[in-house]
């Protein structure tokens, strides 16, 4: 457990590097504002022109546009860091926000890490320890084995023992990468084979171990806080089965599935892993629940999730302060009797994809964006007019998070809101996303992780234009107000139409590049 040893005096945070890029540093930035506290951008050559960038207080760049050149280079943002007087480094998700090593460089560097420790991470990175830790804790896991997989035979026996549908899955797994479903035994060894090879790419570890596979699986996780006295509490679920290749599409909160019942058992066994972890900060556990409710640990993210903001919206706490607050060194403001649900929040997230193409990337230059406002909508995005996607990064551009009263209410929100989320110059999931909200499985609520591919026809069916000829003319508008500001050489400062003050560009060391 956590050392409850003499508790020392809060330390307040006073500068933060964001060690990440587009709209999760956006959002993080956000509260430090609101907080007092300045902030350091970090870019690669790709997101000069970023609204990271341009939001902080201060930038440097760090590299070229690959990720393992720039945002992966521990060395690099910990130079940033020591450069700038950061005395905290948040790593947002993704990235390097999982990596123990870069935890234990941030300490021994004397700069907080905005998270839990290198050894939280650590045991909880690992499925397979994952497991054994939640076993001893007395939180249901998935029936399966507890050591990785040394020899195909012995798999073999395994699985019989277990018997079919199994999941193989990495041990250092996570977004679907290193795990394959068998039905059959005849695909057992080509399966630990192709999942070894995938994982020894994705995350240089080939372990793999066996779950046995639920069907009709829900994906349900509730959000977790912890400080550094050994208090834990959970924030209630999210619904997050809407799924395609294992990639979280919509996210819900409350569950459409839960009782009041279940849903305290659920939150017990989250605080309880919690705990069994020694963690401090916001985490996430997840659970796979079955038809019947029955509900098993899946895994431990040690990170801020991209869905997040639901939760803040359903509960009134800004789950970043909180991070931040803990790190100073602060116990949790409320206990769990004090944390309430008040209505209902879904979020979209929003990709610039070809839905139309197997969901191909489709990268490129904004030439208008308008973004939903109103009454329960919230948008957490990066781009902006004029800005180029790049190809490097995941394709995710934005997330639209709306709150109602009921989930009736934000489902017809969220469909109001899509319709005025107008994109141009890259193909957006946004149509995919407002035909999901007209399908009865999801509006009734009875969808689990296979609702995409049984509803797969419906939703790749084209839009009938008749619905949507409004565009048509939002277009039509927009061009004509484009040829009247161009006519008159209207001109509007960029960094002022953004409200950014005092915002500096600087590189890496003395001597690098200036912009």
């Amino acid at each position: 457990m956590i050392n409850m040893g003499k508790a020392k005096s809060p330390v307040r945070i006073k500068k933060i590097l964001i060690a990440n890029r587009g709209e999760i540093a956006v959002r993080i930035m956000r509260t430090c504002r609101e907080m007092g506290i300045e902030t350091v951008a970090v870019y690669s050559d790709a997101d000069r022109s970023s609204l990271h960038v341009r939001y902080a207080t201060e930038a440097y760049h760090i590299g070229p546009s690959a990720s393992s050149e720039s945002y992966l280079r521990i060395d690099k943002i910990l130079d940033v860091a020591r450069i700038s007087g950061a005395d905290a480094i948040h790593p947002g998700y993704g990235f390097l926000s999982e990596n123990a090593q870069f935890a234990i460089k941030c300490r021994e560097a004397g700069v907080k890490f905005i998270g839990p420790s290198a050894e939280s991470i650590e045991a909880m990175g690992d499925k397979i320890s994952a497991r054994k830790r939640m076993i001893a804790a007395g939180v249901p896991v998935v029936p399966g084995t507890t050591e990785k997989i040394v020899d195909e035979e012995e798999a073999v026996r395994i699985i019989r023992g277990i018997g079919l549908p199994v999941m193989i899955k990495a041990s250092a797994g996570g977004g679907g990468k290193g795990m394959r479903l068998v039905r059959q035994e005849a695909d057992i060894k080509s399966s630990i084979r192709s999942a070894k090879s995938e994982a020894r790419t994705a995350f240089g570890d080939d372990s793999l171990y066996i779950e046995k596979y639920i069907e009709s699986p829900h994906h349900i996780e509730f959000q977790v806080l912890a400080d550094q006295f050994g208090d834990a509490v959970h924030l209630f679920e999210r619904e997050c089965s809407v799924q395609r290749r294992h990639q979280k599409v919509i996210e819900e909160t409350p569950s459409p599935i839960m009782t009041p019942e279940v849903r305290e058992k659920m939150g017990a066994c989250a605080v309880a892993a919690t705990k069994a972890a020694n963690y401090e900060g916001a985490g996430t556990i997840e659970f796979i629940v079955d038809d019947n409710l029955n509900f098993y640990f899946l895994e431990m993210n040690t990170r801020l999730q991209v869905e997040h903001p639901i939760t803040e919206r359903v509960v009134g706490v800004d789950l970043v302060r909180e991070q931040i607050r803990v790190a100073e060194g602060f116990p949790l403001p409320f206990k769990q009797k004090d944390l309430k649900m008040n209505g209902h929040s879904m979020e979209c997230r929003i990709y610039a994809e070809d839905t139309d193409n197997n969901f191909m990337p489709n990268p490129g230059k904004i030439t208008h964006i308008t973004e939903p406002m109103g009454l329960g909508v919230r948008c957490d995005g990066y781009i902006h007019e004029g800005y180029t996607i790049p190809i490097y990064y995941d394709p995710m551009i934005s997330k639209l998070i709306i709150w109602g009263r009921t989930r009736e209410e934000v489902i017809e929100r969220m469909r109001r809101a899509l319709f005025e989320y107008k994109i141009s110059g890259v193909k957006t999931s946004i149509k995919y996303l407002v035909k999901i909200m007209e399908t009865p499985d999801f509006r009734n609520g009875t969808y689990n992780t296979h609702f995409i591919e049984k509803n797969e026809e419906f939703l790749n069916s084209k839009i009938k234009c008749d619905k949507h000829c409004e565009d048509i003319a939002m277009i039509a508008a927009f061009v004509e107000h484009a040829g009247r500001l161009q006519k008159s050489k209207l001109v509007i400062p960029h960094e002022r139409t953004l409200g950014v003050k005092g915002w500096k560009h600087r590189g890496r060391r003395a001597g690098m590049q200036r912009l």
